[in-house]
């Protein structure tokens, strides 16, 4: 069995449109036949130049070759071009291939892929939300109102959740890292009172930042929540900050979590010798695909780290986090996004039922892919799955955010 065809389809999800602007899905088929799906998660560069790299990527390092040699397949990319080095762009395109192929491998054998990494861990995988508005909520308010934030934490909670994550702590710009405002700390610290308050210890609360501060506002502003006992604190400084993020880890009593902008397990590896992280996040279509996120899970078990993949992106890379979970005994959380597009173009395949999932038993991913749906909907806009803001916080008037909304993400 070799790889033999590829196809690459860039969906956007209906307004509201949670989990990006565009989704890159990817369809591999093999010379028997037999089709693979997986998920690229965003990059640097527009989803048109992205589809030159994937298709560069799959031609140079993977065509004709057997879906089983995924190791093979990721060293020659890794060291493509003689650089031997994270790549985030190239990286996150062998990504989506890598998960395609272990879908491949998965109906090939008639076994659900966490079956060929180990086998079943976890029978129930819990997993958590963002914050996102209800329909009853204005939109534009909701964003920095404590108090529709912890209207929807409640309801969260009654679906069976038992965990949410939000960021009001101002919005993520170009000019990061940055010292919190005070007023950012205090609006931080009214939605944590108000969330704490709306949901007891039914459920853990799980503070993100996107790494938008420097090091001294990050301990700042974690200080201050530190009464409320969110169970993370989500990037507190810029990704590539490490020893940064671990004086942080080390001032700061609220676990540290990061994770969603780092590939291969050169940057996790970093991170963890570091001490600058408890909680590791990977983006599985962007962090170098299911076999590394294995790798990474075995080394973070080491550090006595936890494992809590992320997912601001479609549901093909939601089911391969959902794979690597089942097979990990470091398991944390799972997020999840709940949504009409995502559970269509998966054909409900899989679901979050109060508040966990349980794992897939049919072969591959044990998704049913939508893929006219998806090509219903073609992404035609220019703007990136995920844009920072240039410009700076109006603090003198006391607007957090730029045009009454902020640049948010899961």
């Amino acid at each position: 069995m070799k790889l033999q065809d590829l196809d690459i389809i860039v969906t956007a999800p209906p307004a509201p449109g949670w989990g990006g602007r565009y989704w890159i899905l990817v369809k591999l088929t093999t010379d028997t036949g037999v089709t693979g799906w997986g998920e690229c998660y965003a990059s640097s560069i527009g989803p048109d130049a992205m589809k030159h790299v994937i298709r560069d990527v799959f031609e140079r390092h993977m065509l004709g070759e057997t879906p089983e040699n995924i190791e093979l397949m990721f060293r020659r990319v890794y060291s493509s071009g003689f650089t031997q080095r994270p790549d985030l762009t190239v990286m996150g395109a062998f990504s989506g291939l890598e998960i395609a192929c272990w879908d491949i491998l998965g109906k090939d054998r008639d076994r659900p892929v966490y079956a060929l990494l180990g086998g079943r861990m976890n029978d129930r995988i819990r997993a958590y939300t963002y914050l996102y508005p209800l329909p009853r909520h204005n939109l534009t308010d909701f964003w920095t109102s404590p108090e529709l934030a912890a209207d929807c934490a409640a309801e969260m909670v009654r679906r069976g959740y038992t965990a949410v994550k939000f960021d009001p702590a101002g919005p993520y710009t170009i000019r990061g890292g940055h010292m919190p405002a005070m007023s950012d700390i205090s609006l931080s610290v009214a939605f944590c009172k108000a969330i704490r308050e709306a949901v007891s210890d039914k459920a853990d609360m799980l503070f993100g930042t996107h790494g938008q501060f420097n090091t001294a506002g990050a301990i700042r502003l974690g200080q201050a929540l530190e009464p409320y006992s969110p169970l993370w604190f989500e990037e507190p400084t810029p990704p590539d900050m490490v020893e940064d993020m671990a004086r942080v880890a080390r001032n700061v009593r609220i676990p540290v979590a990061t994770g969603e902008r780092l590939t291969t397990k050169a940057e996790f590896g970093a991170v963890l010798r570091a001490g600058a992280a408890e909680i590791l996040q990977p983006a599985l279509g962007r962090a170098g695909g299911i076999w590394e996120m294995k790798k990474i899970a075995a080394m973070a078990e080491v550090f006595n780290a936890q494992m809590a993949p992320h997912l601001y992106a479609g549901p093909i890379e939601w089911a391969a986090n959902i794979h690597l979970a089942t097979s990990i005994p470091n398991l944390l959380l799972l997020e999840s996004i709940e949504t009409p597009f995502h559970d269509q173009l998966i054909k409900g395949s899989i679901r979050v039922e109060n508040g966990f999932v349980t794992p897939p038993t049919e072969p591959g991913l044990g998704i049913t892919v939508d893929e006219n749906l998806a090509r219903a909907h073609p992404y035609k806009g220019r703007d990136l799955h995920l844009q920072m803001q240039e410009a700076p916080c109006d603090y003198a008037n006391g607007n957090a955010f730029q045009g009454g909304a902020p640049a948010t993400k899961g």
